[in-house]
């Protein structure tokens, strides 16, 4: 497979190491502060007003916590215990087809849950199937990661399992085989439905590795049904589009695609690791065009993806009316592009792991060029704006959320170590889901890893 950029890696400096370190525990400090120790539940925002706990954010902490255990911000004893009690929480919730009663209903999850009993938000809220895929990934990395012959852990690994074994993917497909985004007691099932290159990939690798629910090989071709219609040019690179970067991240956050492929990426003679790597590089070549014509966008300023932004709101830039968005799916990419000068910081940290040499250098320059603005107790803020004026000074968030603090834990750790990766390999559910999507090659053609997690290692 030949790569779209012909340059070596970088060796980490000094400063690099410092930077990471210190990133990456405060990113961790994140999870820990914000979940509750009783219940698990971690919000979706933090710290914030709003009150709902995510179940996707959920995953993404049940996974923070082994990475804490293994640098040392936390205790093993610690990373078990809080494990548990998110578990535990989660089996023993109500799971019933109610409007107002459940946490869940036949093995998935609400999107957004109350953070007092865990139940169901109110009636927007849809039944998930892509949050519950984000909450089973952070749930197998549990299965795998304590692996020890101890009362706790070996509970660890049984709940772990049931969780994962009642969720039925086979009610949330359609009759086309491709699975729905969700469902409510309201209005049933929804129309929209998982297709194309996306965050959706990991939902059908884990519905195709279930031993009670499994989905069919064919729904993995009906998800490849549109690759051929997205594959193309961008920016200087041929790859697979989707705009927004968190979909780039989320699936690599836990398994490692480099060195492997299903048939599709076989005959483009790349891997989705490689894809995703060109995207990056798309999206940093579009900044340094900007034909938005943006303040600061360039070579070290750059990241599009869902975030947090400003505000619905028309503003004069330059002698020229600019219209600014609330929370949106920023983007750009063949398929949309989405771009009112906001730049999410997630969208190249959580990018680290696919392209180190253009990521480094662009978390230098935003937390030199903007300091304490973005930069603060729990590690970058979730957006700012530096077209958008407040008076004399730019917008930026004074929040966090969970579904973007995790792409940017999960990917440092894999591009310092492979520590979450190497875990998600021995998870015998993640192998057969991936065998049963007819991924070949790499790592799959190995044995499985040996059990015993091994300790953080320094930058490479």
């Amino acid at each position: 497979m030949k790569s779209s950029t012909s340059h070596n890696m970088p060796v980490a400096t000094a400063t690099d190491a410092a930077l990471i370190d210190d990133l990456e525990h405060r990113t961790f400090q994140w999870f820990w502060d914000a979940a509750d120790p009783a219940s698990g539940l971690v919000p979706d925002r933090y710290p914030s007003a709003q009150t709902q706990a995510s179940v996707a954010s959920i995953g993404f902490g049940l996974t923070a916590y082994g990475i804490g255990a293994t640098r040392g911000y936390i205790t093993r004893d610690q990373a078990v215990a809080r494990t548990i009690s998110t578990l535990r929480y989660l089996l023993r919730s109500p799971q019933n087809d109610s409007e107002d009663n459940a946490t869940g209903y036949q093995g998935l999850y609400y999107h957004f849950l109350r953070k007092s009993d865990g139940l169901r938000l109110n009636h927007d809220i849809e039944l998930s199937s892509i949050d519950t895929a984000l909450l089973m990934q952070g749930v197998l990395f549990s299965q795998s990661f304590y692996d020890r012959d101890t009362p706790q852990e070996r509970e660890i690994r049984d709940l772990s399992d049931q969780l994962y074994r009642r969720v039925n993917w086979r009610w949330i497909r359609r009759p086309d085989n491709r699975l729905s985004m969700g469902w409510s007691p309201e209005h049933q099932f929804i129309a929209s439905y998982w297709e194309g290159y996306s965050e959706g990939m990991m939902a059908y690798i884990l519905g195709l590795g279930s031993p009670t629910f499994s989905l069919e090989p064919t729904s993995w071709q009906a998800w490849l049904a549109t690759n051929d219609r997205r594959w193309g040019d961008y920016y200087g690179q041929t790859f697979l589009n989707f705009a927004p970067l968190f979909g780039h991240q989320y699936s690599h956050a836990w398994i490692d695609f480099r060195g492997i492929q299903d048939d599709w990426a076989h005959q483009k003679q790349i891997d989705y690791f490689e894809n995703s790597r060109r995207a990056v590089y798309a999206q940093r070549a579009y900044a340094i065009a900007n034909p938005g014509k943006w303040r600061d966008y360039g070579p070290t300023m750059w990241g599009l993806t869902a975030c947090d932004g400003p505000g619905e709101t028309t503003q004069q830039m330059d002698g020229q009316a600019r219209h600014f968005l609330s929370y949106s799916a920023r983007g750009a990419g063949r398929d949309y592009t989405q771009d009112d000068g906001t730049i999410a910081p997630t969208a190249a940290v959580g990018s680290i792991a696919f392209a180190p040499e253009i990521v480094l250098p662009t978390l230098h320059d935003m937390k030199a060029r903007y300091g304490s603005r973005i930069y603060g107790k729990y590690g970058f803020v979730d957006a700012f704006n530096p077209s958008f004026r407040d008076g004399k000074s730019f917008w930026s968030d004074n929040e966090y959320l969970g579904i973007d603090q995790g792409p940017i834990l999960l990917m440092i750790e894999n591009w310092r170590t492979g520590l979450v990766w190497n875990v998600m390999k021995r998870n015998p559910y993640i192998r057969t889901g991936l065998q049963r999507a007819g991924f070949q090659g790499g790592w799959l053609s190995n044995s499985p890893a040996p059990a015993r997690v091994a300790q953080a290692m320094p930058l490479r």
